[in-house]
């Protein structure tokens, strides 16, 4: 296979929503990728665009990271790789035993040929190709400028019962596994995770596309790479490399939204102050500035936010950022080795908890827990978490959901949080919780809420 290049941005007069030009242009590709800033997105870019499947990890972890601001494009993709790291292949880097599925593969990367790149706050469409056929290509994204209606998805086929990992009464006792680990002071915190089975979705690109009309995110996708997709409504952004700094904003502590504009004030203002929640938040933080300390400048670390409500559609998240100067001359790999799996998804001290966990869940997590997103030739990056995820593999498709565990935890409100999580993603492939789990979102249903993070 030929290897990415730089490519050629060009302006393009005109709007559209991305989920059109994706339809028209990428819907059949083999390995494409749509990087979504979500539906009626009012900032941020999203980027879609084709390749070819990477044969080579090496030479995505062989990118230097950009430490020169001077030199970016004002494009966030200037060619490069899209695709997704697995939990299994950070935790092994990281020195954890790991748990994996046979004959399963793991990450997958696109070596990018072609690409759009929409800037939703500008309102303005950008083509990206390999200089001889940059003009060629632009013009092809015009002609799909003339019509900008996207159909909606096919209607939602019958429904099935999806298959759980582990029972409530399994997962519970797990959760009080966790505690007594943080009582004996093995772990402060642990994200305990299990994972919901359903049918291959005859199209997954219909399922990504009910996915992120029934919980908009920020930093969603859908990247096919031959016969697996990942389908994603993440809100957490991982790793973003820009202007010679690297920064991360984990998640730690939801709550559901309220239709009731006081109830929901409320709702905000308890995980804002919630005991657990900040605790929960701040100890992912500390792990981060340690892990963030191995590649940056001694001195420049910074917590840009901490303990912030951000709110969607669906939840209130606690959200924290932190960010710190890279040193000259690091690379995606050892940008990767630093922090990934990230402290969000295991918890704290992190080789530990991710040791516990490999005992606790007993199997593997593969694409859930890991992240995905691009890695340019540039040495820009932008990677976002596996959750509020599916994965479609050759033998079914498969959605994870967990949550962090401290001393505090009650093990029966953790494992509703775990089922509220995993509705979502299963009703966009037409799939229902397993009786038991439905029975723990009964009240949240009631109440207007749906689930959120991990």
């Amino acid at each position: 296979m030929s290897s990415p290049a730089t490519l050629t941005a060009l302006p393009l007069d005109g709007w559209t929503d991305a989920e059109s030009l994706f339809l028209r242009l990428f819907a059949d590709t083999d390995a494409a990728f749509w990087l979504d800033a979500g539906p009626d997105a009012a900032d941020g870019w999203s980027i879609l665009g084709a390749g070819e499947v990477e044969s080579d990890a090496d030479a995505v972890r062989a990118v230097p990271l950009a430490v020169d601001a001077a030199a970016e494009s004002p494009v966030p993709f200037r060619g490069g790789w899209v695709g997704w790291l697995d939990y299994e292949s950070g935790a092994g880097r990281a020195g954890a035993p790991v748990t994996r599925a046979e004959r399963q593969p793991q990450g997958a990367w696109i070596a990018v040929h072609r690409a759009i790149a929409l800037d939703h706050a500008r309102r303005r469409l950008w083509t990206l190709a390999d200089p001889a056929s940059a003009e060629a290509w632009q013009a092809q994204v015009r002609s799909a400028l003339s019509d900008d209606t996207a159909p909606p998805p096919p209607p939602v086929p019958a429904t099935s019962t999806a298959v759980a990992r582990h029972g409530v009464r399994e997962y519970t006792g797990l959760i009080e596994e966790c505690r007594e680990a943080i009582r004996r002071g093995d772990a402060y915190q642990l994200c305990l995770t299990t994972r919901f089975r359903a049918p291959r979705p005859a199209d997954p690109l219909s399922a990504y596309r009910r996915l992120r009309a029934a919980t908009p995110a920020h930093h969603g996708g859908y990247l096919r790479a031959g016969d697996r997709s990942l389908l994603s409504a993440s809100p957490e952004q991982f790793l973003a490399v820009s202007r010679g700094f690297v920064s991360t904003s984990p998640i730690k502590g939801t709550r559901p939204r309220s239709q009731d504009p006081v109830e929901d004030a409320r709702l905000a203002e308890e995980l804002r102050t919630d005991v657990k929640e900040r605790a929960e938040n701040v100890m992912i933080v500390d792990l981060m500035r340690n892990d963030l300390s191995h590649v940056g400048v001694p001195g420049t670390l910074n917590v840009g936010r901490l303990w912030q409500v951000e709110t969607y559609p669906a939840v209130h998240q606690l959200v924290s950022a932190v960010s710190v100067r890279l040193r000259d001359g690091i690379r995606f790999g050892e940008l990767c080795d630093a922090t990934f799996p990230a402290g969000s998804m295991t918890g704290a001290p992190k080789l530990s908890a991710m040791s516990i966990l490999n005992r606790l869940e007993a199997a593997p997590r593969g694409v859930y827990a890991g992240c995905f997103g691009h890695v340019g030739l540039d040495g820009r990056v932008d990677l976002a978490m596996v959750i509020r995820s599916i994965v479609v593999e050759r033998d079914g498709a498969y959605v994870g959901a967990g949550g962090g565990i401290t001393w505090l935890s009650r093990p029966d409100a953790e494992a509703a949080e775990v089922a509220t999580k995993a509705r979502a993603p299963l009703a966009a492939l037409a799939a229902e919780l397993p009786r038991e789990w439905a029975a723990l979102t009964a009240d949240l249903t009631e109440a207007g809420g749906e689930g959120n993070s991990r």
